[in-house]
Formats: structure tokens, C-alpha cells, sequence
């Protein structure tokens, strides 16, 4: 009689995965040492994310070598998602492929390629091992979002109702962030040093206020404010409550370059951290740091082409034109058509800065936001360049149908 197979591990209470090693498919033994050193850089690259547990190198390299099941992976590990992949090597250029996998079902979530040179082995390692932690991040947290949305209310968590939220954050409209809103309480009531949840309660508030949405702005503005202030005391080395709550106090007048070194601070704990970067450009904006917004624009679109790390990832290149556009030449080529139109101040931006790019008919074309992204601009300050100011405001003016 053969021994009892081994008990599954208990899933930790947040997301759990496994880097398995890499395949070798260049033929090559020499080249095991860099394949090896890939999966230990993903392996640190993916330790940076606080909210996700990742399995030790020394564990998920005990399959080296080996023909496995993804499931038994995950039993034996006690993990709900498994990385795998290959490389191949072609003279000096090699391809890294990826997929992600759920370890309980057998899903496909995610897989892409790299390729780059092995004459600088370290910067492409490194180059990969950022890029992978970049795009898995929000590919694990939309899949999270789909299983939590399975779940019994009655089983609901606090991470369960952060989740639920998170799921309806995007594309903003006043119902979404009020119904983000009411989960995010629900949360914080289980939970009232969840830092996460405060951040992003935070948000909501903020725009809620901005939008012209809520009844009583200035309660709102004093809400944003508190949960700011207790997402930062409840976290301190959490990037995304960290960059989150930077945003918000920016928007209500907090020192920019203060708050600029907040989401630095969140960027060193995890440099492949892609809304971090995105807001960390939308901030050189607001402190008409051009060259410095684009490039932190640029690397957010780059960390994560495909799935949102702002209300659309369509608006990163947007914005990063305007920003261009306020240095008074064009950065990137982006068609008009293609401006997403929400009936939020926000997704004005790009549509009102068109007037510079001979487009003032598209900016013209919605009167009432552009109405309240000035009421809007003009409370809460959102350009701190006297220049770049006037030039946002003058655009939203001619938007708005005023003089000027």
C-alpha cells in the first residue's frame, strides 16, 4: 500500500503565488545560470508587492528540472496562482515567455514574451524582472476582483469588500463612487486601520467633491482629508496607500513636492509599481515638471500596456501629450477620436488641451464639463506653474464657451 499522499497546504489570507523555474530551451547549460538568475530577480522583483505572498526561491526550485502540474504546484505549495515559463536563445538575442497561471482551476490569466540582448546580461534580467512584476500586478489583482465577486455576501472580508470596490472604481461616474464608497466603509468598519481601504475611500470623497457631486463639499473635502491622514498613520510601506493618499492631499493643497516625495518613497518599494508611476506623473503636471511627467507617464504605459492603472491606461499618452503641449511641442501622436469622453472634469484634460493641437472644436464640444473642470480648476489648484496654469485655464475657458 503506497503512502497517503501529503495534505494541501491552507491558502495564506491574501494572494499567494510560486515562481517556478524557467525552462531552458536554448539547449545550452551554460546559460542556466542566467535563466536561473531571471526567475530569482522576478522572484524579488514580485517580494515588493506587500499585498501578495510570495513562495521562497529555495521551495518553487525544487520542481527544477521536473515535468509538473500546475494544481499539485499549488497544493504542495499552498499557493493559489503559479508563474512558469521559458527561455530561448538565438546568438545573442534571447526571449523570455510567461504565463500566469490559477493554480486551483488550471486558468490561463496572463502570458507575453521579452526579448532583448545578452550582451548586458544584468540590465536585461533586471529590465525583465520589472516588467513581468509590472504587469502581473494588476492581472493578479483584476483576478482577484473576479473571484471575490463569487463570494456569499455573508463570507465578505474586509480585503473581500476592498476588492468589490476597486471592481467598480473605473470608469468613474457619481454612482460608481458612491457605491465604491459604501463598500469601502463596510471595510473600514470590519477593519479601521485597513490602509488600503482608507486610500481609497479617500479617492472617492476627493471625487466626489471635485466632480460637483457631493451634497456638502466642504464634508467631503474634510473627509478626504481625515482618511488621507489615517491611510498614511495605518501604512507606511504600503506604495499604493502611499501614493494614493499623496494624490489626495496634492489635490487639496498640500505641498507638491512633498507629497511628489511620497510617491518617490512609494516607487523605491516598488519600482515596477504602474499606477505609482502614473500618478507620480500626474504630479510633475501639477508641478510643471515636464520632462520628468512624461518619462514617469511613459513608464507607467510601458509597466502595463494592457490592464488599467488609471481610469483608462488610453489616457496616459493623452496626458503625457498635453504635457507636451504645455512645453509648446508634440510629444506623442494621438488622434482626437480616440479621447475617451466621461462626464467627469478629469477626462476634460486631454479633450480641453486639444485647442493647441488645432482641435478646438472637440474641446468645444462638451460646455458643462468644461464649466466644472474650471469651477474645479480654480478651487482646488490642480496646476502649481503660474504659466502652465493660465494656459490649462485659458483652454477651459474657450471649452467652456467663455471669453477670453
Amino acid at each position: 500500500m503506497g503512502a497517503a499522499e501529503p495534505l494541501p497546504l491552507p491558502l495564506p489570507d491574501k494572494p499567494s503565488i510560486a515562481v517556478l523555474p524557467f525552462a531552458n530551451m536554448s539547449g545550452d547549460p551554460e546559460q542556466e545560470y542566467f535563466v536561473d538568475g531571471m526567475v530569482e530577480e522576478i522572484i524579488t522583483a514580485l517580494s515588493r508587492i506587500r499585498w501578495l505572498f510570495v513562495i521562497a526561491r529555495n521551495s518553487s526550485f525544487t520542481y527544477k528540472g521536473r515535468a509538473v502540474d500546475v494544481k499539485q504546484v499549488g497544493r504542495e505549495l499552498g499557493v493559489r496562482y503559479v508563474l512558469e515559463g521559458s527561455v530561448r536563445k538565438a546568438g545573442t538575442r534571447v526571449r523570455i515567455t510567461g504565463q500566469l497561471i490559477d493554480a486551483l482551476t488550471g486558468t490561463h490569466l496572463w502570458a507575453d514574451r521579452f526579448d532583448g540582448s545578452l550582451e548586458d546580461v544584468f540590465e536585461l534580467q533586471d529590465r525583465v524582472a520589472v516588467s513581468v512584476s509590472g504587469v502581473i500586478e494588476p492581472a493578479l489583482q483584476a483576478a482577484e476582483m473576479r473571484r471575490s465577486a463569487t463570494r456569499p455576501t455573508a463570507d465578505l472580508t474586509a480585503y473581500d469588500l476592498y476588492l468589490r470596490a476597486l471592481a467598480i472604481f473605473f470608469p468613474i461616474t457619481k454612482d460608481r463612487i458612491f457605491q465604491a464608497l459604501g463598500l469601502l466603509e463596510q471595510a473600514i468598519a470590519i477593519d479601521p486601520h485597513y490602509g488600503p481601504a482608507l486610500a481609497w475611500a479617500a479617492l472617492c470623497h476627493l471625487h466626489l467633491t471635485l466632480n460637483g457631486w457631493a451634497q456638502t463639499p466642504e464634508t467631503n473635502h474634510r473627509k478626504a482629508d481625515d482618511l488621507s491622514r489615517q491611510a498614511l498613520q495605518a501604512t507606511q510601506d504600503d506604495p499604493g496607500v502611499l501614493a494614493n493618499a499623496a494624490l489626495v492631499r496634492a489635490q487639496l493643497g498640500e505641498d507638491i513636492g512633498a507629497m511628489a516625495r511620497l510617491v518617490d518613497r512609494a516607487l523605491a518599494l516598488n519600482p515596477s509599481f504602474a499606477r505609482g508611476w502614473y500618478l507620480s506623473g500626474l504630479l510633475r503636471v501639477f508641478a510643471g515638471q515636464h520632462d520628468l511627467a512624461i518619462e514617469h507617464l511613459e513608464t507607467a504605459l510601458r509597466l502595463s500596456p494592457r490592464v488599467w492603472v488609471s481610469p483608462c491606461p488610453r489616457w496616459v499618452r493623452p496626458i503625457s501629450s498635453n504635457t507636451g503641449l504645455m512645453k509648446r511641442r508634440r510629444i506623442c501622436s494621438w488622434p482626437s477620436r480616440t479621447i475617451p469622453v466621461f462626464p467627469t472634469h478629469t477626462a476634460l484634460s486631454p479633450r480641453a488641451m486639444l485647442i493647441w493641437d488645432g482641435s478646438t472644436k472637440h474641446a468645444r464640444s462638451s460646455q458643462s464639463c468644461a464649466r466644472l473642470s474650471l469651477w474645479s480648476c480654480r478651487t482646488f489648484c490642480r496646476g502649481r506653474n503660474p504659466a502652465d496654469r493660465e494656459l490649462y485655464l485659458s483652454g477651459l475657458r474657450l471649452a467652456a464657451g467663455e471669453a477670453t
